[in-house]
């Protein structure tokens, strides 16, 4: 269904990194959004009134924000589709972030106006006058909204939006609940039982938890997160697939948007190596990176002396130090600085964000391994956040 709907309205469809692509899918969501929910909000509206339902009514409503939620899906995506300018150098991607924020919204809006009139509906007692008329409207408002759920889930899955599933999810939150109204409708027809107030109540609630999660999803990309495990593993897979590369440390990755990406990543090199091979390595990988999965890379190079023995002997005590404390921790650019009556043994310990907590047994694991190899030997740790 979803590649039919893509092939019909989409040009390029499987082009998906393509950022006009991207752009035709938003519009698309949004143009299927705006036609479907326009045509339910005014069945439902005639529905509800002649069954003098709030459950009913209070779906259409639904409808006629989600056809507002569509065309704020397309605006969005429109603006996050730009082009980089100068007052905003990375990008416009994170205007997804915003739209998808913006939709959660007007969900927790629709939930607590549910809500509020179901409670109404309870305390006053209207009566309800449900009709064959009015259930086979419900019925077909479902069939509807499960097609658009399956729709926009799978383009949401094409292009790994979060504005396209926030739809997907409305929609499918917009069947359940209209379910919940129908079975209603089917018992009020058959046993005088005042259902429609309560299943208004939890229609309500089942829309705001959605908002809800929707909203703590959205913001945190807004605020900053991690990386995908799958994004940092592609990194380190291609920049290790180079000759010269003895290891890398302090991946960091910065998301603009679902497709705008900037990293920045140290390099380990053999210091025996020419300054001018390794620079024209680091610039390769960074060419390739941006080719091949389209992250701004900088690499910054980190010179390792892997010829010198006691360099190694302390590199591999360092490590199974910090490894008997910490399985996830790890070290990198170990140096050796001669004094006139001890050695400084400099180098910097990453550890996990949970396990910050480990610095001072850290420290002390590695000084007692040091009081027995050398007691001229002293350790100069610098602690840093593991961003991956």
């Amino acid at each position: 269904m979803t590649t039919l709907f893509k092939k019909l309205f989409i040009k390029n469809y499987k082009d998906v990194t393509n950022p006009r692509v991207r752009t035709a899918y938003g519009t698309a969501s949004g143009v299927l959004g705006i036609v479907g929910n326009s045509v339910l909000f005014a069945l439902k509206l005639v529905a509800g009134i002649l069954a003098g339902s709030i459950a009913v009514i209070a779906d259409a409503i639904n409808n006629l924000t989600d056809f507002m939620t569509s065309i704020i899906t397309m605006v969005g995506f429109k603006i996050s589709g730009k082009s980089a300018d100068k007052e905003h150098p990375f990008g416009h991607a994170r205007f997804e972030y915003v739209t998808t924020l913006l939709i959660a919204c007007v969900i927790f809006f629709i939930g607590f106006e549910t809500g509020r009139s179901a409670l109404e509906k309870i305390f006053n007692h209207t009566p309800t006058s449900f009709s064959v008329v009015t259930c086979i409207i419900l019925g077909v408002s479902i069939i509807v909204k499960i097609t658009l759920s399956l729709i926009f889930r799978g383009l949401a899955k094409d292009v790994d939006s979060d504005t396209i599933k926030a739809m997907s999810t409305d929609n499918r939150n917009d069947a359940i609940s209209t379910t919940a109204i129908l079975i209603c409708a089917v018992l009020g027809m058959i046993y005088p039982i005042p259902l429609d107030g309560y299943v208004g109540i939890l229609a309500s609630l089942l829309v705001l938890y959605s908002a809800i999660k929707l909203i703590k999803e959205t913001v945190n990309p807004l605020i900053g997160e991690l990386p995908s495990g799958e994004l940092t593993q592609k990194i380190e897979d291609l920049i290790k697939g180079y000759d010269g590369i003895l290891d890398i440390h302090e991946l960091i990755v910065h998301c603009y948007g679902p497709t705008q990406f900037f990293a920045t990543v140290h390099i380990e090199v053999d210091s025996s190596v020419d300054v001018m091979i390794s620079h024209e390595l680091a610039d390769t990988i960074e060419r390739d990176c941006i080719k091949r999965l389209n992250v701004n890379l900088v690499c910054h190079l980190d010179p390792i002396n892997v010829t010198d023995p006691e360099t190694v002997r302390l590199t591999s005590i360092v490590n199974e130090a910090v490894n008997k404390v910490s399985k996830n921790a790890s070290i990198h650019d170990l140096r050796i600085v001669k004094g006139p009556t001890f050695t400084n043994v400099i180098f910097d310990v990453v550890l996990p964000f949970d396990e910050q907590d480990l610095k001072e047994q850290v420290t002390e694991e590695i000084n007692s391994r040091f009081e027995k190899e050398d007691t001229t030997y002293y350790a100069v740790i610098e602690f840093e956040n593991n961003f991956n």
